[in-house]
């Protein structure tokens, strides 16, 4: 099985739309049981927080299930339990590196490094409000994971 956690700043939009993109694909691939998914945060500023609702809005457009996560920190010990740890843009990565204390065993990927264009951030839409530019880019990171899982 291969343990996959994606990580965001707070773990409510971008994160969180990856963990359940990747979870659907996997199930439309009949892949779920090869993998764990989660997801969580950098930052402690949406802990305990649901689904942002647009996220949740997006995700229900094209379909895909949405669960009743709730925002959560990412834990200094996750670094020996995931295989994969996939932040979604530079500062995600840099925050990962500081908390897990380095990255030794090269875990930690950028989505987008899985669709071909590596090192490219994936907009935040608390910021942008765009969720359909933040799911396009999502989509195509987590097919490029499947595939290369």
């Amino acid at each position: 099985m291969t343990n996959i956690l994606f990580v965001c700043h707070g773990n409510i939009c971008r994160s969180t739309m990856a963990e359940y993109v990747f979870k659907y694909l996997a199930a439309q691939a009949g892949r779920s049981g090869e993998f764990h998914v989660d997801s969580a945060a950098t930052s402690t500023e949406e802990l305990g927080h649901g689904v942002h609702p647009g996220t949740r809005r997006r995700l229900a457009r094209a379909g895909i299930p949405c669960g009743e996560h709730r925002a959560r920190q990412l834990r200094p010990e996750e670094y020996g339990q995931f295989d994969l740890l996939i932040g979604m843009d530079g500062a995600n990565l840099r925050n990962m590196r500081r908390m897990l204390g380095g990255d030794p065993e090269g875990k930690m990927r950028l989505l987008l490094d899985y669709a071909d264009r590596p090192g490219q951030a994936i907009a935040d839409p608390w910021y942008t409000g765009d969720f359909d530019a933040t799911f396009d880019d999502v989509l195509a990171g987590c097919k490029g994971l499947l595939e290369r899982l």
